[in-house]
């Protein structure tokens, strides 16, 4: 018995011992495919084209932004536009305004002497938005919220491929409201016009790609074509929310490239979804054709509108805010605690030497000079950490924002 066992137990150690871990090439190869994204705007609005590079699924890093290239815009007469780089793997133009007669491409020199051509495209202006709408939404899976729509239409039918994207921008608050301020050395009244950090701005942009056809329809008609799900929940639509949506024309070739990036990024889940695909944009590695590159280049001006939501429009929705630990610090902060001065230990940072250690909020004694401050962790009384304070310039305030 004992010598069954023995064996028993010795075969089970050795196939243990003969696993080994399968890491997929797709993983585990270090690709360092350029990757262009960005439209060629045909009006005085500008041109941005972003450049990064892939990275491995694993990776640390989630952007590897495409420094330091040389980026032009040409046409099919060898008229060229130079882009300047603005930071961040981002290159711009203003104002090219082009020829509708004429077709254009990218340009690419990377730092590494990497060349790169996009095939001539004509530019295609998408027709108007007709309406950015919303409703109020509550679905067993998304529970409740607001979903945004958009819908558009071609008189002539001419347009049949369209293509979305969006950016957002709303108000937050802090947890706690701050009427005082350290300069480092003392604490001083915050001026609430100049000084604010109590209600802040936020913006985010599309991470989905976002098509439809008309193609089986008679005519080119979009109605109420789902543009994104904001949850009741979020800060978004706590006080008031915007949201800009763009809207491209194009052409069959392009929307091809962009259903099928859909496909591979967005509905792959199980044996039931769309499987990968091979994805062929229009940009080519001309120093080096076996090197493949990511991205489709389009031409046109693409429409826009933009609509606002106002809070008090809503249910009564409860926001959940990421403050998870807000408090005032207790026994704190006193000018004398047992011979201590605790407004320039945890406040005055200067002194301190601990930079930001708490943000001052509110006076205590308020019938006559302050005996010390009440505070709280910079997280919680400054909103600037995670937004901005300076109001957008397309922003419609609200009353008593």
């Amino acid at each position: 018995m004992n010598k069954w066992l023995y064996l028993v137990l010795l075969f089970t150690v050795s196939v243990i011992s003969c696993k080994r871990i399968y890491q997929p090439p797709a993983i585990t190869a270090s690709n360092n495919f350029l990757v262009v994204e960005g439209t060629i705007s045909g009006g005085p609005d500008s041109t941005f084209i972003r450049l990064s590079r892939t990275v491995r699924i694993f990776s640390k890093l989630t952007s590897k932004p495409e420094l330091n290239a040389i980026v032009t815009i040409e046409d099919d007469q060898n008229l060229v536009f130079p882009l300047t780089e603005t930071g961040n793997g981002n290159y711009g133009y203003t104002g090219l305004n082009l020829d509708h007669t004429h077709k254009y491409r990218l340009r690419i020199k990377t730092s590494n002497g990497e060349q790169y051509l996009s095939d001539l495209v004509q530019a295609v202006d998408s027709p108007p938005i007709d309406s950015v709408s919303y409703d109020v939404n509550c679905s067993p899976t998304a529970g409740p919220g607001l979903n945004v729509y958009v819908s558009t239409h071609d008189q002539t039918s001419n347009t049949r491929y369209y293509r979305w994207d969006y950016q957002e921008t709303w108000i937050f608050h802090s947890f706690f409201p701050s009427y005082y301020y350290s300069d480092g050395d003392t604490v001083r009244y915050r001026n609430q016009y100049t000084q604010n950090v109590t209600h802040c701005w936020a913006s985010d942009t599309s991470s989905t790609i976002i098509l439809a056809s008309t193609t089986n329809l008679s005519k080119s008609v979009i109605l109420n074509n789902p543009i994104t799900f904001v949850s009741s929940t979020s800060e978004k639509v706590e006080t008031q929310y915007s949201i800009l949506v763009r809207q491209y024309e194009l052409t069959p070739e392009a929307y091809d490239y962009y259903s099928a990036i859909k496909k591979n990024t967005e509905q792959i889940g199980s044996i039931f979804d769309a499987q990968p695909s091979t994805i062929q944009g229009n940009i080519h590695c001309i120093s080096d054709p076996s090197k493949p590159a990511l991205g489709y280049i389009t031409a046109g001006n693409p429409t826009s509108q933009r609509i606002f939501i106002a809070n008090y429009t809503l249910p009564a929705w409860a926001a959940t805010y990421p403050y998870p630990d807000c408090h005032i610090e207790p026994k704190c902060c006193y000018y004398n605690f047992s011979g201590v001065d605790q407004v320039d230990f945890y406040i005055n940072y200067k002194k301190s030497g601990i930079p930001h250690w708490l943000v001052p909020i509110d006076k205590i004694n308020a019938l006559g000079d302050p005996i010390g401050f009440y505070a709280s962790s910079q997280e919680c009384v400054d909103c600037t950490i995670r937004g901005t304070n300076k109001m957008p310039p397309f922003w419609k305030p609200l009353i008593n924002q």
